[in-house]
């Protein structure tokens, strides 16, 4: 066979990569900027939790570890197994593990472990993009987007359905017991005495489940009884207001109230894209309009956003070290007298939506409100102006643009993680790739910081 006019081609030869690791992929690429980054990363949290009491086999160095999850979350790889798969079949990912190979316990059980840690990434990164200049606070824009929960909204259930299956396996729980004893009497007669412990399967699964069910309604039970007495002392506060009625004690949660039994933090919500309800969270962003950097980042229970404005200015204000945005804009979800308020006495220009935003609507130069307008009305006529449009048509383009490269571009749709608390650090984890990525695509690097 003719070979002399094609490149030569030896599957069995003993070296089929370069010795030098910085050879594997082409220069400038993502691995390596994440070894990069990695380095300037203060990491003495996750090295001070190991003090060499536990002897045995030296573990994995953290940078190593730190530096496989950051690059997965940055192109969408979050299962710990195929993270430990890639650092066998992947040259970006053998490369951030110097050929050496994490299995997928050790790789999720850093992550739990460190979970914490790795969310408090977030404003390192960020503070690094302020030097690259990415932030400038000029305008920010506000939003949320619905984050799957690691449970299914199969595995549910509303207050008033609880009411009916308590009682339905009560029921069906005292005629097993019934049943069961007659059996034992039964049997005691011809055998003689059992150990008396015995239960039958059917018996232990309805008394299981009824205790579940039992547990999940006294929780919405307590939730509704704090919602109250939260009403009560915000209504005592005001003089002149009416008592809310009834004592806390009796208040009664709605009967579409919903607890997951797999995850008890997530709440059924609708999904904005496919009109969908599924079990999710409610994810917030305050993002730059510079070069779409998150600024602040955080996870509610609530499908509505009204109470979102001041717990985010507050966390932007703490990760930028007091700095404020000249402006922010945000959709109808936000508006409120007392969030305009709040915002305009942290001397940020408010430019909240009251209602759905019509296209082609004529604007005007200058619209005065009149001296009785309410806030509603003021902020109306303000996004009627030609300023206020041009201000307000930044929020599309800046923050509505980082969803979609989260869920679309790296397929980041679903938590790994259960309970509130950790799908919060897991959002900032999010969102500290996010920036990772924004921050390499603008050709910074960490050796000219």
């Amino acid at each position: 066979m003719e070979t002399t006019r094609f490149l030569s081609y030896e599957p069995g030869q003993l070296l089929l990569l370069p010795p030098d690791l910085r050879e594997w992929l082409e220069e400038g690429h993502l691995a390596y900027f994440i070894l990069d980054v990695v380095e300037t990363l203060d990491l003495s949290e996750i090295y001070g939790s190991y003090d060499g009491s536990r002897g045995g086999r030296p573990g994995f160095d953290p940078r190593l570890l730190v530096g496989l999850l950051v690059y997965g979350y940055c192109i969408g790889l979050t299962s710990s197994r195929k993270i430990e798969k890639a650092t066998y079949e992947s040259v970006p990912f053998r490369v951030l593990a110097a050929n050496q190979h994490p299995d997928h316990a050790t790789i999720a059980e850093f992550r739990r472990r460190h979970l914490g840690a790795l969310a408090r990434l977030f404003v390192q990164v960020l503070r690094l993009c302020e030097k690259a200049g990415l932030v400038r606070l000029g305008h920010v824009a506000l939003d949320g987007t619905k984050l799957r929960a690691n449970a299914s909204k199969h595995k549910g259930m509303s207050y008033g359905r609880m009411e009916e299956k308590v009682r339905e396996l009560e029921a069906q729980v005292a005629d097993l017991l019934a049943a069961a004893e007659a059996v034992d009497q039964a049997e005691d007669a011809e055998h003689g005495s059992r150990r008396g412990d015995e239960l039958p399967e059917e018996l232990r699964f309805r008394r299981q489940r009824l205790e579940k069910i039992r547990q999940a309604k006294a929780a919405l039970e307590a939730e509704a009884r704090a919602a109250a007495q939260k009403l009560r002392d915000e209504k005592g506060g005001k003089a002149g207001d009416p008592e809310p009625p009834g004592p806390p004690e009796a208040a009664r949660p709605a009967e579409k109230a919903q607890r997951n039994f797999t995850d008890p933090d997530s709440r059924i919500m609708r999904d904005g894209a496919t009109k969908s309800f599924e079990q999710s969270y409610n994810c917030q962003a305050v993002v730059d309009s510079e070069a779409q950097v998150i600024v602040a980042a955080q996870v509610t229970q609530q499908a509505n956003d009204k109470q979102q404005v001041k717990p985010l200015i507050e966390q932007m204000k703490v990760n930028l070290e007091g700095r404020t945005p000249g402006e922010l804009s945000a959709d109808a979800g936000y508006f409120s007298e007392d969030n305009v308020s709040y915002l305009e006495g942290q001397r940020i220009d408010p430019y909240v939506a009251t209602g759905r935003q019509k296209h082609g609507a004529k604007s005007s130069k200058s619209l005065e409100p009149p001296a009785s307008a309410t806030p509603l009305e003021r902020m109306a006529a303000k996004l009627q102006t030609l300023a206020g449009k041009r201000v307000y048509s930044q929020r599309k383009e800046t923050v509505e643009p980082v969803f979609g490269q989260i869920k679309e571009a790296r397929g980041l749709r679903r938590f790994r993680f259960r309970g509130l608390g950790s799908v919060q650090a897991e959002w900032s984890l999010i969102c500290a790739t996010h920036n990772l990525l924004k921050l390499f695509r603008s050709g910074w690097s960490p050796q000219i910081a």
